[in-house]
């Protein structure tokens, strides 16, 4: 068995003349988790249905837990991977055992597997409700918790999360994140989408798309000081009307709540730069959030 948990080489996936995802490589090791960022449309969904065994690609090399996945593998696949998302994960109207019963059966476990793994995944989720209780009941935190032990009661190896913890309160999403870290920590390896940039740098690395190609690469940290050095700036306007910068000289000027962020395109002569907005300006030296890197890669470019 290899360090990999999945590795993708050049693949594409084509839809008629459209491609989805032209000539994507990249690799993700047991127990990581990796981060899988973009815009809506840039290619994360289908990657994510071929890694799970529901989508073939139309060229290059997939393989997910040493399975080599090509059409009529599908099955082989989907045993390995467990999928959760915000919704659809959990039919509502059922009771939290129903919706564990019908997983269950789904995946052809038996009695015993199904039961000795129930009550493993309760408790390392720290559940203590009747089990009957209907889903609709549940707060949107702790019905996350349940999808994501329906998502592992066949015990994958690689689990699949998509932006799981859409429309969760603040402190539900750090309980998540807690059980994440845990998932990775026993081995399984965490492949998870999300919009939050403050869930992303919990991942170990992540990969950026944009118009169905892969565009970067790497941990949170690296990808920040790949894309802005030491050389990202706030200004907060000191007067009404404040004289503006030359957009001309600016790889970046973005809205920061009432300031802005701003980069040079040109890093030699920045304090001159900063010399002539000063009147104008509060101007401070700012470390780059991976909001700041996601926006410049992936938003800016599909203006």
């Amino acid at each position: 068995m290899t360090k990999k948990a999945v590795v993708v080489k050049n693949m594409s996936v084509k839809f008629g003349d459209f491609y989805a995802v032209r000539d994507v490589s990249f690799d993700v090791s047991r127990g990581e988790i990796f981060g899988f960022l973009g815009a809506n449309g840039a290619g994360k969904t289908t990657t994510i249905r071929v890694l799970c065994g529901l989508l073939p690609a139309s060229s290059g090399v997939v393989i997910v837990d040493d399975v080599l996945f090509f059409q009529g593998r599908e099955n082989e696949v989907k045993k390995k991977v467990g999928y959760m998302s915000q919704r659809f994960t959990l039919y509502d109207d059922l009771s939290v055992k129903e919706n564990f019963d019908f997983a269950a059966a789904l995946r052809n476990l038996t009695k015993k597997q199904y039961l000795e793994q129930r009550k493993k995944l309760l408790e390392f989720i720290g559940f203590d409700r009747n089990l009957r209780v209907v889903v609709k009941n549940l707060p949107a935190g702790l019905k996350q918790q349940i999808a994501l032990c329906v998502a592992l009661l066949h015990n994958p190896k690689i689990v699949f999360l998509d932006e799981p913890t859409a429309g969760v309160a603040p402190r539900a999403r750090l309980n998540f994140w807690k059980l994440i870290k845990k998932l990775a920590k026993d081995g399984k390896t965490i492949f998870v989408t999300t919009h939050y940039m403050d869930e992303a740098e919990n991942c170990g690395r992540i990969a950026l798309m944009r118009d169905g190609r892969l565009i970067e690469i790497d941990s949170p940290e690296n990808l920040k000081q790949k894309v802005f050095g030491d050389s990202l700036y706030r200004l907060r306007p000191r007067k009404k009307n404040p004289k503006m910068p030359d957009l001309d000289l600016l790889d970046m000027w973005q809205p920061y709540g009432a300031s802005y962020h701003l980069h040079f395109k040109d890093s030699v002569r920045v304090a001159k730069y900063l010399r002539d907005l000063k009147s104008d300006w509060e101007i401070s030296q700012v470390s780059p959030s991976l909001e700041d890197v996601f926006i410049k890669l992936v938003e800016e470019q599909n203006k």
